[in-house]
């Protein structure tokens, strides 16, 4: 899959900006800007200059000066993909910036593909498979917990623990191999106390790792609450209060959310998307009907629920409220339920005390002054498990890693039976095999083609 060809694409964003970065790699990436960079304070070429440098002059096409520009210069194969790599700096102009791309095309360079600067990193064994994936998740974080963990696995975190168990069991499936060739003899090279001992290590690890993806996929997508109620309880009120900004419609009519609304803020280095739902009540309207169905199908998709009811008016609508309560714990017994009384600003204090009595675990809030928000996201932050983050324990969020280790355990537990049972090296064999692929899967030891067309394709263009 190694191209020899020189690859050029916009490092930058696209669109208008200060400056922009436009990036070449390839065997002739430092020929091609040479052949139109003019140096200011060098007579030198950039193929003679040392490498992890960085020059100024013009960018000059057929004696047109185009732009003043910075150009890095990075050697083989001390750079990002292993390949020679240029950077250049520009202003940040459309124009200027296809102006130098179309140049660097015609002298010889290529568009590169989505993730194709990654892809040849990884291709020249500068990055294993897992650490390649994390450039796109550190690049598309937009909290401190996602960027946290895309760093740690970029820095190979993760890959590393894997190849640390591949290679322990490596070593013992070679010496059960080895077996195999003197079966007549009836030997055994592997100590089976030891192997029974490696096995019990590596279903540990894989089972940490396993748990760690269901706090690791909430914090990479962010994690889903609904806010769900009766209308008119302040739900939208509440939504806004929480995002400090008026995202939703806020009337004294009932039933003015008709259709769900979302929005994402991050609480304590989380991110948390919030959804406004329609009110939950018996009606003739269409529309409101079809919001009130959408509300049940967004609870079905969150990691928590936030069920609101009006303080002010609890006496009278006491028995709707603990229906629709139970309701929702009978149907969703593993959900985080937080019940908040809203409007509390209306009610005497006499009313909290008989409230807090009378539910077990409420919240009470008021959503139109702010009072009690800041209580309410601490609680949230509480149901996600950050110790691991705190603790810079490997925590696995990609579904690929995931479904791998999950095969991988599969098979690890059918050795530790085999072994268990006195099964033949010859068995143990084929099951340590399958182990040791799903290993190197995720490393990118064991891949092809369509894997890798796959994951890169996601990239962006330039990375």
């Amino acid at each position: 899959m190694i191209n020899q060809d020189t690859i050029v694409a916009l490092a930058t964003p696209s669109g208008a900006g200060a400056i922009a970065v436009v990036r070449l790699s390839g065997t002739d990436a430092i020929t091609i800007v040479d052949s139109c960079f003019q140096s200011i304070k060098s007579q030198k070429t950039l193929s003679v200059q040392k490498t992890h440098t960085i020059h100024l002059g013009h960018i000059i096409d057929e004696g047109r000066t185009i732009d003043e520009v910075l150009v890095s210069v990075f050697k083989n194969p001390n750079s990002y993909t292993g390949e020679d790599v240029v950077e250049v700096s520009c202003h940040g102009s459309n124009y200027i910036q296809q102006e130098i791309i179309q140049l660097f095309v015609r002298k010889g360079g290529r568009m590169a593909t989505a993730g194709e600067f990654t892809l040849r990193a990884f291709l020249n064994a500068k990055l294993d498979l897992s650490q390649a994936e994390a450039v796109a998740d550190l690049i598309s974080s937009d909290n401190e917990a996602s960027h946290q963990i895309a760093m740690q696995q970029m820095r190979g975190g993760f890959s590393s623990e894997i190849a640390k168990l591949r290679e322990e069991l490596l070593n013992f499936a070679s010496l059960i191999e080895l077996e195999l060739d003197f079966a007549e003899e009836d030997v055994e090279f592997a100590d089976r106390t030891q192997f029974k001992d490696l096995i019990e290590r590596i279903r540990f690890v894989l089972k940490r790792l396993i748990d760690s993806f269901a706090v690791g996929n909430v914090i990479k997508n962010g994690i889903p609450v609904a806010i769900v109620g009766e209308p008119n309880v302040g739900k939208s009120t509440l939504l806004n209060a929480l995002l400090n900004e008026e995202r939703a419609i806020v009337s004294d009519i009932a039933g003015t959310t008709r259709d769900t609304i979302e929005d994402e803020i991050s609480i304590g280095g989380i991110g948390f998307r919030f959804i406004d739902t329609a009110g939950i009540r018996e009606t003739k309207d269409v529309v409101e009907s079809i919001g009130i169905k959408k509300t049940f199908e967004k609870i079905d998709q969150a990691q928590v629920v936030i069920y609101l009811f009006d303080a002010s008016d609890f006496k009278t609508t006491s028995t709707t409220f603990k229906v629709e309560i139970e309701k929702i714990k009978n149907k969703y017994p593993q959900k985080p339920l937080v019940i908040i009384a809203n409007k509390v600003d209306k009610v005497s204090e006499e009313e909290k005390t008989a409230l807090k009595s009378d539910i077990l675990n409420l919240t009470l809030l008021s959503a139109k002054s702010g009072s009690g928000v800041y209580g309410l996201k601490n609680l949230l932050l509480s149901f996600v498990n950050t110790g691991a983050l705190r603790n810079n324990d490997t925590i696995v969020t990609n579904s690929r890693h995931y479904d791998s280790l999950l095969k991988a355990f599969e098979e690890i537990d059918k050795v530790q039976q085999g072994l268990d049972s006195g099964l033949s090296g010859d068995l143990l064999a084929i099951d340590i095999r399958q182990a040791l692929y799903h290993f190197g899967e995720i490393t990118g030891e064991i891949t092809n083609d369509d894997l890798l067309g796959n994951i890169f394709a996601n990239f962006c263009i330039g990375k």
